[in-house]
């Protein structure tokens, strides 16, 4: 249970990272985003949830990676490359679940949120 609550909360701090990617990719940001994200919360399936974990691992271990190649790294310009890399990564450990970052980002925040929820989703991750 120790790991899979290591895994997750590595996972939701990776979701900062994807998070400001979908942030920059989006037109506009509005509060009633904000507000239609928290009514979302309790509306995700299972298999949004499946998808989520699977996802989240992928984005724990690229973390690590990158988080490794960038104290490796001098140079601002050269850790912002890195850092990029990372996002891209992560995006497509997303969407390669079959998942918007949209939909990943609000599973992460309504995480952080609901505790039964992420005791659901350590339910599910443990289950695989």
């Amino acid at each position: 249970m120790q790991r899979l609550t290591t895994f997750l909360a590595a996972a939701l701090l990776s979701t900062g990272l994807v998070s400001g990617v979908a942030y920059a990719q989006q037109d506009t940001a509005t509060a009633g985003g904000e507000v239609q994200t928290q009514a979302q919360a309790s509306s995700f399936s299972d298999q949004q949830l499946m998808k989520f974990a699977d996802a989240s691992k992928e984005i724990a271990m690229l973390n690590q990676e990158y988080a490794g190649r960038l104290q490796n790294t001098d140079g601002d310009e050269a850790q912002q490359q890195i850092r990029q890399e990372a996002n891209d990564k992560m995006v497509q450990a997303v969407e390669a679940q079959d998942m918007s970052v949209e939909t990943f980002n609000g599973i992460g925040e309504a995480i952080q949120s609901d505790p039964e929820l992420l005791k659901k989703v350590q339910e599910m991750a443990q289950a695989q």
